[in-house]
C-alpha cells in the first residue's frame, strides 16, 4: 500500500498544482491544525530537484507569512486563538510554551520552530504573550528556512530519489521513530516550572 501511495505523491508533485498547493498548505499549518508543508516539499524536492531550493524558499515565505496571520490572530483576537488550541487539543501545549517562553524567551521559537511540533503552537501563542513581531518574524524566517532548507539540500542530491525508491519502508519507519523519540523527548525536556 506503501509504494502506491509513494508513486501518486511523486505524479502529483511533478504537476502543476503542486507548487500553490504547497505554498496553501504551509500558511494554513502555521494558524490552523493541518499537516506539515514537508509533506508536500520532500516529494516535490524529489520529483523535480532543480528547483529544490526554489520550493524551500516558497515554503519558507508561505510559512512566514502563515505566522504572521496566525500572530495577528493571537495579537488581536485572544478568545479566537484559544478557541483554536482547544478545538484542536493543544490547550496545554500553549500552557507550557507561555511557562517555557517566561523562562527562555526567543529561544523557544527558534527551538521548536525547527522541530516537528505544530508551528500554529507557536504562531498563536507569540500573538497572545504579544511577543517582539521582529523578532518572532526573524526567528521564524531563520528556524522555517532552516529546516526547508536543510530538507531540500538533502533530497536534491542526484541519488536521493533512487535511495528513497530503494529504502521507502525503512525510512517511513525512521521518520516516524524519528518523530515519536523527538516529541517524546521535548516532553521529557520541557517540563515547565511554572
Amino acid at each position: 500500500m506503501l509504494r502506491p501511495l509513494y508513486d501518486w505523491a511523486m505524479r502529483m508533485a511533478a504537476g502543476r498544482w503542486a507548487l500553490p498547493a504547497m505554498a496553501g498548505v504551509a500558511v494554513i499549518e502555521a494558524t490552523f491544525p493541518f499537516v506539515p508543508p514537508d509533506v508536500m516539499l520532500a516529494p516535490m524536492v524529489l520529483a523535480r530537484r532543480e528547483r529544490a531550493f526554489a520550493y524551500a524558499a516558497v515554503c519558507t515565505v508561505c510559512s512566514v507569512l502563515g505566522g504572521l496571520i496566525g500572530y495577528a490572530i493571537g495579537y488581536a483576537a485572544t478568545g479566537l486563538a484559544m478557541d483554536l488550541f482547544a478545538m484542536s487539543g493543544r490547550m496545554q501545549a500553549f500552557r507550557d510554551f507561555q511557562c517555557l517562553f517566561a523562562q527562555w524567551g526567543a529561544a523557544v521559537i527558534v527551538i521548536k520552530g525547527f522541530t516537528p511540533v505544530p508551528y500554529m503552537i507557536l504562531t498563536l501563542a507569540s500573538g497572545i504573550t504579544h511577543f517582539s513581531l521582529p523578532v518572532f518574524v526573524g526567528a521564524s524566517l531563520v528556524t522555517r528556512g532552516g529546516r526547508f532548507f536543510l530538507e531540500a539540500a538533502l533530497l536534491q542530491h542526484p541519488q536521493a530519489r533512487a535511495f528513497v525508491d530503494r529504502h521507502l519502508l525503512t525510512l517511513v519507519v525512521a521518520a516516524l521513530v524519528l518523530i515519536v523519540a523527538v516529541f517524546a523527548g521535548l516532553h521529557f525536556l520541557e517540563k515547565p516550572h511554572c
